[in-house]
């Protein structure tokens, strides 16, 4: 954790600015307003007539799918995917668990690569190691793949995403099968097809790191073209991704309400508003129902780190900084008194809502309510720190230097880590998220770095002589004498390959040594977001990026 400002040297006196003397950056209006205040996708009868429905469908299913343990390798494998993929699979976590460690325990059966490569992702993914050897027998004297079939080369390129450190066999095959892909789609050699949507989409985001929502919502409308569906599966699925959508538009209107009753934007003009986009973030974390209270304490938290981020980024002096952090640490009402104006209002608001937030999950049972308050008081130290470092260091820094400022900066383990709270996970789990461990710091590292590139040229054009932008792209360019920026960004995202190599490599852990395995999911889920928010750019600072998704998610029906 960040240390205690008190222990920094105290910065020069900085005179006061009004706003028209200060540097702060534009951002576009919130595009949703007050709209689901007044949207309901459903009726409150048709949300009942849909859950007794999907009641009796979950234990349909449930039979056929202990059933299935008796069908052959490739049918055992794709009912697995088709679950996972639909959005399904969180109902039956103890079946799908016996299934894949039955099929473990079997050892290798793939007598063809689609097999093998899906058998090889699926067992990864759960956490059950199985050696890349398994690929030998379809690659040649050359090193170069037997097998053309565009589906097989494409569940094998799914399959090498989730390869670790040293296994070459795997990132040779990622290299080979992404160029015949690209080629494929270049020269029409795919026809318009299912298919040809799915090398598209997999080319651009491979399955491991696609969030588990927007999947869910693009899978059924592939499986439901798909010849060799399952209706009954395929009306479940549907009937599920209503449901949850209805709970999740009950809870942005809760949170529309609490947002307007807060005013902040009548005194926070220059801070993003964001809140409808936050909860598709934090949806990405935590998406199933039990977790409903969870992702609005998780949305109300990081819409004020969001104003947090603006305030310390692009706002504040650095007094003002130091200040409002002193202020944090002290927790109290009459911190407020040495805070500028315009961070009363919203120190003030900060703190009632935590409050509330702490009493709610104290009454829920949850035993560690006060690491609300302390996840928030280490991401103002951590948002003090990095600032002052900017301000006071003259030298260029190497990336993993920067790092160590910026990484504890993105807030992604707090993300994390508040997520690990409201899931109900023992102290020690949360202490240990709070350490950094190594999957950790991976996720935080593709955080920063993708954030880094995807908002680097806007961050540039808008900086000021008073506020200049070091990113981890001018320290990549710096350290290795770049001239171009692309070549930063191509050395950066070497760095986020690796880094999702040491996430796949923690997964593989024993399970007697890690937290439950939902903590870990929740570390790998926050980082599809982060895949999914900033890879192209910054689309989290930009709601127009997002309003189709969003749209798709919450409001249309499926």
């Amino acid at each position: 954790m960040a240390d205690s400002v008190e222990t920094h040297r105290r910065p020069h006196p900085q005179p006061a600015m009004n706003d028209n003397q200060r540097s702060h950056r534009f951002h576009h209006p919130t595009v949703w307003g007050d709209f689901f205040l007044g949207f309901k996708p459903f009726s409150p009868t048709q949300c009942l007539s849909m859950k007794n429905k999907a009641d009796v469908m979950k234990e349909e299913l449930r039979a056929t799918i202990v059933d299935s343990g008796s069908v052959d390798l490739p049918r055992k494998l794709e009912l697995v995917d088709t679950l996972q993929r639909l959005g399904l699979d969180y109902h039956y976590g103890k079946e799908i668990n016996d299934l894949l460690c039955g099929i473990h325990d079997a050892g290798d059966e793939a007598r063809d690569l689609h097999t093998a490569a899906l058998r090889f992702y699926l067992l990864r993914k759960h956490g059950l190691n199985v050696s890349p050897d398994v690929f030998q027998k379809f690659i040649d004297d050359e090193g170069k793949i037997t097998c053309n079939d565009t589906r097989s080369l494409l569940c094998m390129y799914n399959a090498a995403h989730v390869r670790t450190h040293g296994e070459e066999t795997l990132s040779s095959a990622m290299a080979y099968i992404k160029g015949h892909l690209q080629r494929a789609v270049e020269q029409q050699t795919i026809p318009p097809s299912i298919l040809l949507d799915q090398v598209r989409r997999t080319v651009e985001t491979p399955l491991f790191r696609r969030p588990r929502r927007v999947e869910a919502r693009h899978f059924i409308s592939v499986y439901e073209r798909m010849s060799t569906r399952n209706d009954a599966i395929l009306e479940l699925a549907k009937l599920n991704f209503s449901i949850l959508q209805a709970l999740y538009c009950e809870e942005l209107r809760t949170l529309t309400l609490w947002w307007k009753e807060l005013q902040l934007q009548d005194h926070l003009s220059f801070a993003r508003d964001r809140m409808v986009e936050m909860h598709f973030w934090m949806l990405g974390v935590l998406f199933e129902p039990q977790y409903s209270y969870g992702r609005i304490v998780l949305t109300k938290f990081f819409t004020f780190i969001s104003i947090f981020d603006d305030i310390y980024d692009s706002y504040s002096t650095l007094e003002e900084s130091r200040l409002l952090t002193m202020a944090m640490e002290r927790w109290d009402e009459q911190a407020a008194e040495h805070l500028p104006g315009y961070m009363k209002f919203f120190y003030s608001k900060v703190l009632a809502t935590m409050k509330v937030i702490e009493k709610d999950l104290d009454s829920q049972g949850n035993k560690h309510a006060d690491y609300v308050k302390k996840l928030l008081i280490d991401a103002t130290k951590c948002y003090y720190n990095e600032a002052k470092w900017r301000e006071e260091s003259d030298t260029p820094v190497t990336v993993e230097e920067h790092l160590r400022f910026s990484v504890p900066s993105s807030c992604c383990m707090h993300v994390a880590c508040l997520a690990f709270v409201v899931i109900g996970a023992s102290g020690d789990a949360i202490e240990w998220g709070m350490t950094y461990p190594k999957i950790m710091r991976a996720s935080c590292v593709i955080g920063r770095v993708i954030n880094d590139v995807a908002s680097h040229e806007r961050e540039q054009e808008q900086s000021s002589s008073e506020r200049s932008v070091m990113s981890t792209v001018e320290a990549c360019m710096e350290e290795n004498n770049y001239t171009a920026k692309e070549d930063a960004y191509k050395k950066l995202r070497e760095l986020i390959e690796e880094s999702w190599m040491d996430i796949s490599e923690e997964l593989l852990k024993p399970a007697a040594v890690w937290p439950a395995a939902p903590l870990l999911q929740a570390v790998v889920n926050s980082t599809r977001m982060l895949d999914f928010l900033y890879k192209d750019q910054d689309a989290y600072t930009d709601p127009r990026a997002l309003k189709v998704v969003v749209d798709s998610i919450y409001v249309n029906p499926i």
